[in-house]
């Protein structure tokens, strides 16, 4: 006589497909990274152990901390202005256009505010370089066009500019994301709350700061998170608008693996920074998911 199955068991079998998946697409690849990175090759032939060296060329190597450091500036451009500018928009859109001028009207504009999300960096990534260029770019155009030609610039040519340039276009890209996840934290917001704050006279900075900030922590959490990560291995955008240039000035972590790796052909070197790089992806992670529990444990 069979025993039935407890549920349990029936459980695994729908999570095996994923869990064979995620072992060939991710853990699989990055072991063969890491025992690549340990060795001095050049795509082609034997590969040749040398222990350590790449990580102790990888400590000396100036253009990889230049690099480490424009990663610092993603980060701002990609995770902390994103999530301070879309809670403003969120709640504003939320508390204010959502009750005066009805959601239907919220949920355009937040879709408007959410479209470079859904767009293929590659193409928004272009539309901006045309928007940027030096010479015949919309943006010097206008510029010229209403007496302020003398601010004209070329932005993604100068080293000065270039890189917070970028940073303008990703801010662009990426307020989206931390907008929508903050409506949806609002929304869950039990209105009697605004209502008591109100009844004690709380105007809408109060109720922000007493009310909404605290209620949306886990989706703050959430955003920070997750746009961190994508901050630190940023890659199209910088491959279409710059190429890393000028002079390494928008140069990161990813594209510099890419260009060690493929064009100077040091794939044992450009594999340690990839891993080097996944290690502290996975450590703000783990991170990020801790300081999450804790704050839902309070």
């Amino acid at each position: 006589m069979s025993v039935p199955a407890r549920p349990r068991d029936s459980y695994a079998l729908f999570l095996l497909p994923g869990v064979l998946a995620f072992l060939a697409v991710v853990v699989v690849p990055f072991l063969m990274n890491t025992a690549v990175s340990f060795t001095d090759w050049q795509g082609v032939g034997a590969p040749h152990w040398s222990g350590l060296a790449n990580y102790r060329e990888l400590l000396h190597d100036s253009e990889f901390w230049a690099s480490f450091r424009h990663s610092l500036f993603m980060v701002v451009a990609m995770a902390v202005l994103p999530t301070s500018l879309g809670l403003v928009l969120a709640a504003a859109l939320f508390d204010y256009v959502g009750k005066h001028f009805g959601t239907r009207i919220a949920a355009v504009l937040r879709a408007c505010f959410y479209l470079p999300q859904v767009l293929p960096v590659a193409v928004a990534g272009i539309v901006w370089s045309w928007i940027l260029a030096p010479d015949d770019g919309s943006l010097n155009a206008l510029l010229k066009a209403v007496g302020l030609g003398g601010l004209r610039q070329d932005w993604l040519g100068d080293p000065d500019l270039a890189l917070y340039t970028v940073m303008g276009v990703l801010v662009w890209v990426q307020i989206g994301f931390p907008l929508v996840v903050f409506m949806a934290g609002l929304g869950r917001i039990d209105p009697q709350l605004y209502e008591a704050a109100e009844l004690d006279g709380a105007g809408w900075w109060r109720r922000f700061r007493h009310v909404t900030l605290p209620q949306i922590r886990p989706e703050a959490y959430v955003v920070l998170t997750w746009c961190t990560i994508a901050a630190l291995k940023v890659f199209g955008a910088v491959y279409v608008l710059t190429k890393g240039g000028p002079g390494g000035a928008t140069d990161v972590p990813s594209y510099f693996s890419f260009t060690t790796f493929f064009e100077k052909t040091q794939v044992g070197y450009g594999s340690a920074i990839s891993t080097v790089l996944t290690v502290i992806i996975l450590a703000l992670a783990l991170a990020g998911l801790k300081l999450q529990s804790r704050s839902e444990e309070r």
